[in-house]
C-alpha cells in the first residue's frame, strides 16, 4: 500500500532501501524556508540496523502489512526452538538468537505470536506475564523491612528477578517477560 511520506506514524512497516524497517520516531518538521517534512526514526527488521531519514509529502512509500499468526511453542532441538501453527499444524523452527534472551521464559504448550512477511518470519512475541516457581531466594537481612528493599532470586529457569524480602524458594511468582521484572505472587 502506497502512503505519502508524511502519512508516516509511529509503528509502521515501511519497504525501504529493499529493506524492511519499522518507523520508531516521527516528527514533523516545518522548516522556514523549502517544503515541510517528516523527520523518521527507522529501524530494521532483519539486522537491527537504525536509519534516520527525511520523507517529503510529495515522496511515496510503500508500507507494508505484517501477517501475525498464532503459534504453540513445542520444545528445543539444539540451538533451534519449534513452534506449530495453531491453524495448519505444520511446524516452525526459529533459532534461539532469533527469539533472544527471553527464550528462556518459554514453556510447554505456550502460545505465542509471531509476525511474518511473505511467509518469512520476522518478529515474536511473547505472552506478557508467565508464572515460574523460585528455584532460589536469599534470606531475609534483619532490619531490612523497607518495601524498596528487594533481594535476588534465581527462578526455575535459571534467570535472576529481585524480588520483595517475602518471597521465599518453592513459591510461584508472575514475572513480566519484557522487563524482566518481578510483578506478584501466583495465585
Amino acid at each position: 500500500m502506497k502512503i505519502n511520506g508524511n502519512e508516516i506514524r509511529p509503528g509502521n512497516v515501511i519497504e525501504h532501501q529493499n529493506s524492511l524497517w519499522a518507523a520508531v520516531k516521527v516528527q514533523h518538521v516545518k522548516p522556514g524556508k523549502g517544503g515541510a517534512f517528516a523527520q523518521v526514526e527507522l529501524k530494521n527488521l532483519l539486522d537491527g540496523r537504525k536509519l534516520n531519514e527525511r520523507f517529503r509529502s510529495a515522496d511515496t512509500i510503500e508500507r507494508v502489512r505484517l501477517e501475525q499468526k498464532d503459534f504453540q511453542y513445542l520444545y528445543a532441538e539444539g540451538d533451534n526452538l519449534v513452534f506449530m501453527d495453531t491453524d495448519t499444524f505444520e511446524q516452525l523452527e526459529l533459532s534461539q538468537d532469533f527469539v533472544g534472551e527471553r527464550s528462556s521464559f518459554l514453556q510447554d504448550g505456550m502460545t505465542v505470536t509471531v509476525e511474518l512477511y511473505e511467509e518469512k518470519p520476522i518478529g515474536i512475541t511473547l505472552p506478557q506475564h508467565v508464572t515460574l516457581e523460585i528455584a532460589e531466594a536469599d534470606a531475609v537481612v534483619k532490619g531490612q523491612t523497607a518495601s524498596s528493599s528487594y533481594k535476588p532470586a534465581v527462578l526455575e529457569n535459571g534467570v535472576k528477578v529481585m524480588v520483595p524480602p517475602f518471597i521465599e524458594s518453592g513459591e510461584k511468582i508472575v514475572v513480566d517477560t519484557e522487563e524482566i521484572t518481578y510483578v506478584r505472587r501466583a495465585d
